[in-house]
């Protein structure tokens, strides 16, 4: 743990005010003062109070106290060096949300399963950046586990290859749907990028279970999509849509289907 830097006497003098025993500020010779000195000595114990707000205010992001950690794997130039943040305190994290984003003190990594496996874990919560050797590749904002405001991506050579934008774990511009008026039982979200179909794809059961979930690209859906019964997480169908949005020539079909009690009825010969 850092070294704590002693902090400048931040209390300013006070002329006008009580005196020790045995000393007056009235007395026969007049009483001088050095006013560039008092200046200096005020603008000190200012900037003193700044740095100290700033310092103690540099970990705490939406209102939330964190800590400051890294997890580093693999050698040489290509080293993984992932810097983050993450909350002192457990927070409950929104139960809708797909994605929360923790570390795992057992794995020593981070992780961004649906919760937080036995509680063995801290959430992220604020900045983020993860290196490969020396050069930045992502960077961006957790809110209580979930991705928030700008995230980018770099390749090697420090060009930018994706930026987006989300909010509390959810796309910016997503569509929206609930169940009821006062908007607390979500239906189903629309992940939309730069006016198209673009990201995860959710929709959910009515006790709040996700019922399907797949990834669009381009307005498309892509790669394998997969329905859920309504207890239990269990898979209830699972579809293979082309991996290229451009493939028109690739027909969707049906990868693979499981009956009530999860067993394996139907397997698509490939």
């Amino acid at each position: 743990m850092a070294q704590e830097i002693d902090e400048t006497d931040t209390t300013e003098f006070n002329i006008f005010g009580e005196v020790e025993d045995g000393f007056s500020l009235i007395d026969e010779k007049p009483l001088t003062l050095n006013m560039e000195r008092e200046l200096e000595l005020s603008e000190q114990a200012k900037d003193a109070t700044k740095r100290k707000e700033k310092r103690r205010n540099k970990k705490v992001f939406y209102g939330l106290k964190t800590k400051k950690s890294f997890a580093r794997r693999g050698v040489g130039e290509n080293v993984e060096l992932e810097v983050f943040h993450y909350l002192k305190e457990y927070k409950e994290t929104d139960p809708y949300v797909p994605e929360i984003y923790w570390f795992d003190f057992t794995r020593k990594r981070i992780r961004n399963s649906g919760t937080i496996e036995d509680k063995r874990g801290v959430i992220l919560h604020g900045p983020y950046k993860k290196f490969v050797g020396e050069q930045l590749v992502e960077e961006g904002l957790f809110y209580k586990g979930t991705k928030n405001g700008r995230w980018t991506r770099y390749d090697r050579n420090d060009m930018l290859v994706d930026k987006r934008k989300y909010y509390h774990g959810w796309p910016k511009d997503s569509k929206v749907r609930y169940y009821d008026d006062k908007q607390t039982k979500l239906k189903e979200v629309i992940p939309i990028v730069f006016g198209k179909k673009d990201g995860t794809y959710y929709y959910f059961h009515e006790n709040g279970t996700v019922a399907v979930k797949g990834e669009y690209k381009e307005d498309v859906k892509v790669g394998k999509w997969t329905e859920y019964y309504p207890f239990m997480s269990r898979r209830k169908k699972e579809i293979q849509y082309p991996a290229d949005p451009y493939d028109i020539t690739y027909s969707p079909f049906i990868s693979k289907e499981w009956d009530r009690s999860n067993k394996l009825v139907y397997e698509a010969k490939l």
